[in-house]
């Protein structure tokens, strides 16, 4: 059954059910936005006109209000100015993602012929973004999830990549025997008995949950790069977790570790350079 409605009574209609979420009324216009297909210029110059919405609508809201993640819903998340699929497959990318993807920019030549390996995929946005960079490399990308592989490919494909990232099936850098050149990863890096807010709960756990402490993972990633030789690799982190990579690496020969922060000035990842 549909009904018509009055585009501002919608919307403060809508925004009242979910008065418990964080820009309730910012929430309802992109729900509106996505159900009726319109853009933002088609809303601003709406707010008199009358539109019709069907009971799936009210579906939509309905589990916005149960703290579902709006990207979820909409299976779209804006990531360095692009759209990119997401479902609950993969982890949705956040704003700090970005710096990890400028930390190795600024790194490297773009005209370099580089083998990138990406650990832990996820929804592809961070190999995507670094293919559409460094047009001359090769790309693997690894995931434990083949429901965050699909949730890759589809981006992959989006981008018109396939011929130049390639996905694979496995746990670390089990399935990878190539010389890597830089390796970059996003890992799970919360503690598993970490307290989570209620939308994480929406969100694949193997992405979260790095183990007992957290670091386990990244110390893994660690070992790998040391032992393998790859000469970079860039790494998301915990904000409380320099101090323990700086301990775990103390008595291991390297040739620079660089940490970088978030827009929040919280340690956010690093750049460990090994010896060559």
């Amino acid at each position: 059954m549909r009904s018509k409605y009055i585009v501002r009574e919608l919307l403060k209609t809508v925004s009242e059910t979910l008065k418990d979420i964080e820009r309730a009324q910012r929430e309802a216009q992109l729900l509106l936005n996505f159900y009726l297909e319109k853009d933002e210029l088609w809303l601003i110059t709406n707010q008199n006109s009358e539109v019709e919405v069907g009971e799936e609508f009210f579906a939509l809201v309905e589990r916005r209000a149960k703290n579902e993640p709006l990207e979820y819903i909409t299976n779209q998340v804006s990531f360095y100015s692009e759209e990119f699929f997401v479902d609950e497959g993969a982890l949705i990318p956040r704003p700090e993602t970005e710096l990890l993807i400028d930390e190795v920019i600024k790194r490297i030549d773009k005209d370099e012929k580089l083998t990138f390996v990406e650990v832990g995929v996820g929804s592809g946005i961070i190999s995507v973004m670094l293919a559409r960079h460094f047009q001359n490399a090769k790309f693997i990308a690894v995931d434990i999830s083949e429901k965050a592989l699909a949730v890759a490919k589809k981006n992959i494909t989006k981008f018109n990549l396939q011929d130049r990232i390639e996905l694979r099936h496995g746990s670390l850098l089990d399935k990878v025997d190539e010389t890597i050149d830089y390796l970059v990863s996003n890992p799970p890096y919360i503690a598993n008995d970490a307290a989570l807010e209620s939308n994480l709960s929406y969100e694949p756990q193997n992405a979260l949950f790095g183990g007992d402490i957290g670091d386990e993972i990244i110390q893994q990633l660690l070992d790998e790069v040391l032992k393998r030789e790859i000469k970079f690799f860039s790494c998301e982190m915990g904000y409380d977790q320099k101090d323990k990579i700086q301990n775990y690496l103390k008595n291991k020969s390297y040739e620079s570790l660089d940490f970088y922060k978030d827009l929040s000035d919280f340690d956010r990842g690093f750049t460990l350079k090994a010896l060559q």
